[in-house]
């Protein structure tokens, strides 16, 4: 079986104590990471959330972006290695490194001529989380990956404690959101999801 290196994730999470998985938490230092095996990374997502800018607005020396290069370490790790990358969303990195923008939850795997890899959007409820949690993954193989569980089930909870409201801007509804831990928590069917497409990745890379 495939050893899969699991990037910037929790100390003790759902990535630890799997046969032929390699965590790499905060202690280990993900941006580290010199391979060999393919990577499945979740690199920290505060600082290029879209609310990032009212942070850094009334935070001093809050930079939105700023998140010291791990970000670029897993795309550079999954551009190498092959494997897929998750982030929020309307992550702001999307832009910012130049990736394309999935089509929205349905539309598919898409790519481009430019680069390499292949993108989409997922809710995270159709693999068990209690919120809808929209994630766009970022994927490197040797052909177009497989299809992923494309259902945007209806839910009540949400991770962020603020909704867009209809004449713009953002109004708090902190009584629908989930604790931050529970949040970020991947549900492990998403986990095993992304498991088994790294996996698939290393071998179509190295063949």
């Amino acid at each position: 079986m495939v050893t899969v290196a699991a990037l910037f994730v929790e100390k003790n999470g759902v990535y630890y104590g799997l046969p032929d998985v390699d965590p790499w938490d905060q202690e280990r230092d993900a941006r580290l990471y010199d391979g060999p095996h393919p990577v499945v990374a979740h690199p920290p997502c505060n600082k290029w959330s879209p609310l990032a800018y009212i942070n850094q607005k009334r935070i001093p020396g809050y930079r939105v972006g700023d998140d010291g290069g791990c970000f670029r370490a897993a795309l550079d790790a999954v551009r190498r290695w092959g494997g897929v990358l998750e982030h929020p969303a309307g992550s702001l990195a999307w832009k910012h490194f130049g990736l394309l923008r999935p089509l929205g939850i349905g539309g598919g795997w898409t790519t481009t001529p430019e680069d390499e890899g292949w993108v989409c959007e997922v809710a995270q409820s159709a693999y068990g989380h209690r919120a809808r949690k929209r994630t766009w993954l970022y994927y490197v193989g040797n052909r177009t990956p497989d299809p992923l569980n494309w259902r945007d089930p209806e839910t009540t909870a949400i991770v962020s404690g603020f909704l867009h409201h209809p004449k713009g801007g953002y109004v708090a509804d902190e009584s629908r959101r989930v604790r931050p831990k529970e949040a970020s928590k991947t549900p492990a069917a998403f986990r095993d999801e992304l498991i088994a497409m790294t996996r698939a990745a290393r071998v179509e890379v190295a063949a």
